[in-house]
């Protein structure tokens, strides 16, 4: 372990339980889509739109383009910084008018949303929640997130009312009788490949007259 993070002060040191026997062998990492993570990097796809939140502009303040990648194989979707003349890159902010500060602008995705939820067997009638990390690879900086770690929220509601979201997510059956990965499963998770095997999506917005689902 590294001892810069079990410093301790000398005031605790006769407090401290000496095991020089403990190994990781048996943990699991607790997952984090367990505990709140609302200023963590995270997207959600609701009603056939894709919402970046406002936890991805922070990290990346200087970035207003970005490029949606997807590698099927992996089961993993990254957001690249880009430029407004990039192919396939898109605006993922606008600025508020209240307070003149970015925000995060929802993107309209039908076709997008349709091959995600073929490739992953979600229903696109729920909200899909997607916890992310900001990572740097090959000198790039990029947010990566496991489509197979996703929160599912059932989109609720009685004949001609509003649907509403409930609060208390679905989670993945096989995540029902663990935490999560064992340590050492889980340290190899943390590897990155990215240029060669990412494939691009650009995302563009459909006529202001076109439905969700057709």
């Amino acid at each position: 372990m590294d001892t810069a993070l079990n410093s301790t002060s000398p005031a605790l040191d006769n407090e401290i339980i000496r095991d020089e026997e403990f190994t990781t062998l048996g943990y699991q990492v607790v997952r984090r889509e367990f505990f709140a993570h609302i200023k963590e990097p995270s997207v959600t796809f609701n009603k056939c739109q894709l919402s970046i939140n406002t936890a991805c502009l922070n990290k990346l303040p200087a970035v207003d383009y970005v490029q949606l990648l997807v590698n099927p194989e992996e089961m993993k979707l990254a957001i690249l910084p880009s430029e407004e003349n990039v192919k396939d890159s898109f605006l993922w902010c606008v600025i508020s008018k209240q307070n003149g500060r970015k925000k995060p602008r929802p993107i309209t995705c039908r076709v997008l949303l349709a091959k995600l939820t073929r490739l992953m067997g979600w229903n696109p009638a729920h909200r899909l929640k997607i916890m992310g990390k900001l990572v740097e690879s090959n000198g790039e900086h990029l947010f990566i997130f496991d489509l197979r770690a996703t929160e599912v929220y059932q989109n609720i509601g009685r004949d001609g009312e509003k649907l509403s979201s409930s609060r208390i997510p679905l989670f993945p059956a096989e995540w029902l009788n663990q935490f999560g990965l064992p340590v050492e499963e889980h340290r190899k998770t943390l590897q990155v490949k990215f240029f060669d095997e990412y494939a691009v999506f650009g995302l563009k917005d459909p006529p202001e007259d076109s439905k969700c689902g057709r």
